[in-house]
C-alpha cells in the first residue's frame, strides 16, 4: 500500500464533492489522502457534519490540484469508470497492521471484481478471519479508494456495508462498475 509521511506544517482540508451516489467528502493532509466518506443517507448536511466529526482539525476548504484529481477520479468510479486508484497515498499511521493489510489486498480488487470475507482472510494467509476482515473492512477510512464495497459475504450474500444506505449502496456500487451479469441482478430496475 502505497502511504507517504505527512510533515506537521502540511496543509490538512476537507471537501464535499457531489457523486452519481449522492455527496461524498474527501480530507487530506499535504499531498495524503486522509479518508473519504461516501454520503450519509440525511444529505449533504450530514455528510459534512461526519467530516467535521472524523476530522476535527482539518477545516473546509477548497482542494488543492491533486486532492481535486482525487475527488475527480472517485466521481468516475462512481459514475461507472474502471480505475483501481491504486496510486492514490492514504494515511496509514494508525491504522491496526491487521486492517493496513486487509486495505492493501482490498485495493488489488479490480472494479467489477469481487471476494468473499473468506476468500480475503485466506488470502492474507489467515483462514479463520473471515469476520476479523469484516470488522476491518467496517472501519474502513477511505472507502470507495480502498474498495470494501467488492467484499461480498459467502453463498452469494451482500454481507455489511457501514456507509449510508447499508447493503444496498453496496450493491448499487457493484452494479454501477458492472460486477453482476445484466440478467442475475437489477436492483435498481423501475418497477410496473
Amino acid at each position: 500500500m502505497q502511504t507517504e509521511k505527512r510533515g506537521p506544517s502540511a496543509a490538512q482540508g476537507f471537501a464535499l464533492f457531489a457523486t452519481s451516489v449522492g455527496h461524498c467528502g474527501i480530507a487530506w493532509d499535504g499531498a495524503v489522502l486522509m479518508g473519504v466518506q461516501l454520503p450519509e443517507d440525511a444529505g449533504e448536511e450530514h455528510t459534512r457534519a461526519r467530516m467535521q466529526q472524523r476530522f476535527p482539525g482539518a477545516p473546509e476548504s477548497p482542494m488543492p490540484p491533486q486532492v481535486a484529481a482525487w475527488a475527480a477520479r472517485v466521481v468516475a468510479l462512481l459514475a461507472g469508470a474502471h480505475d483501481d486508484l491504486l496510486d492514490v497515498p492514504l494515511a496509514t499511521e494508525g491504522v491496526p497492521p491487521f486492517n493496513a493489510r486487509v486495505y492493501e489486498l482490498a485495493r488489488r480488487i479490480p472494479p467489477g471484481k469481487t471476494m468473499t470475507y473468506g476468500e480475503m482472510a485466506a488470502a492474507l494467509g489467515e483462514p479463520g478471519a473471515a469476520r476479523a476482515v469484516g470488522q476491518a473492512l467496517g472501519h474502513n477510512p477511505f472507502a470507495p479508494v480502498v474498495p470494501c464495497h467488492r467484499i461480498l459475504a459467502a453463498g452469494g450474500k451482500t454481507g455489511g456495508f457501514s456507509a449510508g444506505g447499508g447493503a444496498a449502496t453496496k450493491m448499487r456500487m457493484l452494479e454501477i462498475e458492472g460486477a453482476f451479469a445484466h440478467d442475475t441482478l437489477a436492483l435498481f430496475a423501475p418497477r410496473d
